[in-house]
């Protein structure tokens, strides 16, 4: 059996009359990336507040590394990593020196020139953090978060407002946290994201976990296929094929449990008809598509 790193159980927090987290149950193995998935309000933040030790709990069992999160032991604070979606760095240090800095608050830590190398900022080590793009600066910020070694780090939003370019080197970088054994805790509001680094997502809505697996099982649930191609002009759509007019001007779309049948019979009247289906695609829902489905199930969700 796996290792657990995070275990929760029965987690509540409440503000008041309003019950923020309600129920939480969830484990995090060794090694794996858990992806932690939700609207905005639905609970997610509060979640890994408490697992960090930031925030107190209401009710339930949490257990990180063995500790209670809520004790503010060092011993823990010792083994985890943070890494918040927005930081203050000295911005007049240099990138070299603020690991320096970073590093000198823990008992055993990272050579800076291992954490340079992991995070891809070898030739920017005497930049002053000011003159660093959003890019290298969000890999400063991972590269604070490994100073002392940590086995768990706490990732949210790493790559908000990146380029794609920047977002598929984060992507790398973290895999290869990933591969030297760390365990990551990830929150996202790209669903491609998760869907690309997590080995399993928790979904959660109004403060309850309402799907956890990995993505494929998620996404494999789903047996539909969207089929989609562009209307030609002055051609009217086959009532009996299923097809309907995508939201998206322009594009039909059939979704089907059968598609090897379906989509016989569309080429088939192609064919017949002499109509050229530009575009067509056949494919599975994303996971983004899966999650949208499942939160808008729930009439008292906000979308992200």
């Amino acid at each position: 059996m796996s290792e657990s790193v995070v275990e929760v159980e029965g987690l509540r927090k409440s503000y008041g009359e309003l019950e923020a987290v309600r129920g939480v149950d969830l484990r995090v193995d060794r090694g794996e990336i858990f992806a932690l998935l939700g609207p905005n309000g639905a609970g997610k933040t509060t979640t890994v507040e408490i697992l960090e030790g930031h925030r107190s709990r209401s009710a339930g069992d949490v257990r990180v590394l063995g500790y209670d999160p809520e004790r503010n032991e060092i011993a823990l604070k010792e083994r985890i990593g943070i890494v918040l979606q927005r930081t203050g760095l000295e911005p007049y240090l240099t990138v070299g020196e603020t690991i320096d800095l970073f590093r000198g608050y823990y008992p055993r830590p990272l050579p800076r020139a291992e954490i340079l190398a992991l995070v891809g900022l070898e030739e920017h080590r005497d930049q002053r953090v000011r003159r660093l793009s959003g890019g290298l600066q969000r890999r400063l910020d991972v590269a604070v978060g490994l100073a002392g070694d940590p086995e768990l780090l706490f990732l949210d939003e790493p790559t908000t407002g990146f380029d794609p370019m920047a977002r598929q080197g984060a992507w790398a970088m973290i895999r290869a946290l990933r591969g030297l054994g760390k365990t990551i805790v990830l929150t996202t509001h790209y669903l491609d994201e998760a869907q690309v680094l997590a080995d399993r997502v928790a979904i959660m809505v109004r403060g309850e976990i309402i799907a956890e697996d990995t993505p494929a099982r998620l996404i494999g649930a789903d047996e539909t296929t969207v089929v989609r191609f562009r209307i030609p002009d002055g051609v009217a759509l086959p009532p009996a094929l299923g097809l309907t007019e995508a939201q998206d001007e322009g594009w039909a779309e059939l979704r089907t449990v059968t598609p090897t049948r379906d989509l016989h019979a569309l080429t088939s009247w192609a064919v017949e008809a002499g109509i050229d289906l530009d575009e067509l695609t056949a494919s599975r829902p994303s996971l983004e598509e899966v999650y949208l489905q499942l939160v808008a199930a729930d009439p008292g969700s906000e979308p992200s």
